[in-house]
């Protein structure tokens, strides 16, 4: 027994003592840039030497999109006026403020735990029946909303909302759940009745998926969870699931989302659109 301490003594430690936080800390930064947010704030609390390389900007660049400096031109804020001192904090800037770009129309920022992409697109920015024709919709701006203006649904038969998108400007090899963000006037017509159906997939494909739209003022604190049923949003609107759509990435498709209910003739008001959110499945 002693004779087998003493080769262990003399071979060193097996490999169940090695001791990863020997390495250089920036072959630590490497090995933790290929986790993922979440799992690189979680190993600051290991030690002062993992604290250092998982805040580093080696991991956190490798964290943000490869073309958001691109993003970011396409609004009026500049990297340079964002003016952050490390990737971390530029990353931790674009989860928890979105940044407005295609003049104004879409809001972008990242899915704070994947480092996902995310879009709002805006009222303006979708295609909606009669919706410049005063008489059916109504434009104004609105305290909580990022947008100048939002849509008001004022009175139509026929009602079709429509975004599109370009499938490159979505994170690759991502699963990706679509929103309608709203919110509803006390005296709201035309919905309960004949629910509008959504649709979304691609234009040069099959519709990946099709499904009624439940648009009714949410209950603060339902009893069962239920996807299709609206939600309350921390910044004060609702939101209603549209779809699904999986990002395989390397094609340059066109995702089309749309909202519509044109058969059953009935009068519709008192839906405000702030605009279709697109971000990535939780899980």
């Amino acid at each position: 027994m002693m004779e087998k301490e003493k080769e262990g003594e003399r071979n060193g430690p097996t490999s169940c003592d090695a001791d990863i936080s020997v390495l250089p800390e920036e072959c630590i930064s490497n090995i933790v840039s290929l986790t993922s947010p979440k799992d690189a704030c979680t190993a600051c609390a290991i030690s002062p030497i993992f604290r250092a390389a998982a805040e580093s900007n080696v991991v956190w660049k490798r964290f943000l999109p490869s073309d958001y400096q691109a993003i970011v031109a396409r609004s009026s804020t500049s990297l340079d006026s964002l003016n952050f001192s490390s990737k971390k904090q530029l990353y931790l800037s674009l989860s928890d403020n979105p940044i407005l770009i295609d003049d104004n129309k879409k809001s972008f920022f990242l899915d704070k735990l994947s480092g996902k992409k995310c879009y709002l697109l805006s009222a303006r920015d979708l295609s909606i029946e009669s919706g410049n024709n005063n008489m059916h919709w109504l434009w104004f701006p609105l305290a909580e909303s990022r947008f100048r203006k939002v849509a008001e649904l004022h009175h139509v038969r026929l009602f079709d909302i429509c975004g599109k998108m370009n499938t490159s400007m979505l994170s690759p090899k991502t699963n990706y759940v679509v929103y309608l963000v709203y919110k509803l006037r006390r005296k709201t017509h035309g919905f309960h009745r004949f629910p509008p159906m959504a649709s979304v997939g691609t234009t040069e494909g099959v519709e990946d998926c099709k499904q009624t739209v439940c648009l009714s003022r949410p209950k603060r604190e339902p009893r069962k969870q239920n996807p299709l049923l609206p939600k309350w949003r921390k910044d004060g609107w609702f939101e209603s699931k549209l779809g699904e759509y999986f990002n395989e990435g390397g094609e340059n498709d066109e995702l089309q989302i749309r909202l519509m209910e044109v058969e059953a003739g009935t009068v519709k008001s008192g839906l405000i659109v702030e605009g279709i959110e697109i971000r990535p499945t939780k899980g």
